[in-house]
C-alpha cells in the first residue's frame, strides 16, 4: 500500500528530528527492509522502497524487537492496515512481550489516499488487547497524540 509507505517515511523524519530519539524505519512486505540510513530524507525511502505482495507484520515486530537496546526506554511503532498475511500468533505475542518488558509499541493505522483510516479493526484490537496503543491520524497529528500516550 503506497500510502502507507508515504505515511511511515514521513512519519519516521519527524521522529528522526526528534532531539535525543534513536529511531529506525523497517519497511517489510513478507520480507524486511531496513531503511534507517535513508531515514532523514522521505523522498530517499520512497525511492527506495520496492515492496510487493503479501503482508508479515510479525516478522518486522521482530526485527524490532531485536534493535532495542534499553526496553523501558523503547517505542516501536507500527504503521500499517494490521491486514496479517502470515500467522497472527505471531504478531500478537511478540507485541504482548514488548508490553511486558516495558516498551511502549504504538501502532498508527494506514491512511487510505484521502488520509482516512484504512486497516483491520479486529487485529488492532488484538493488539490493544495486549497493552499495545493504536490510533490512526496523520503525520501532523502524531505529537499531541504521542505526548498523550507516553507523558
Amino acid at each position: 500500500m503506497v500510502s502507507s509507505v508515504i505515511h511511515s517515511a514521513v512519519t519516521a523524519s519527524c521522529l528522526w528530528a526528534l532531539p535525543g530519539v534513536k529511531t529506525h524505519l523497517v519497511a517489510f512486505d513478507t520480507e524486511v527492509v531496513d531503511l534507517t540510513d535513508s531515514v532523514q530524507d522521505p523522498v530517499q525511502v520512497l525511492m527506495a522502497v520496492q515492496l510487493g505482495g503479501g503482508t508479515d507484520i510479525g516478522k518486522a515486530v521482530v526485527y524490532a524487537a531485536g534493535q532495542i537496546e534499553a526496553p523501558r526506554r523503547a517505542i516501536v511503532v507500527i504503521i500499517s492496515d494490521f491486514y496479517e498475511g502470515a500467522a497472527e500468533h505471531v504478531l500478537v505475542s511478540q507485541v504482548r512481550a514488548l508490553c511486558a518488558q516495558g516498551t511502549q509499541v504504538l501502532g498508527l493505522a494506514a491512511l487510505d489516499e484521502k488520509a482516512n483510516p484504512d486497516y483491520d479493526r479486529t487485529l488492532a484490537g488484538k493488539l490493544a488487547d495486549v497493552g499495545a496503543h493504536i490510533g490512526a491520524m496523520t503525520p501532523g497529528q502524531l505529537a499531541a497524540w504521542l505526548a498523550g500516550k507516553l507523558g
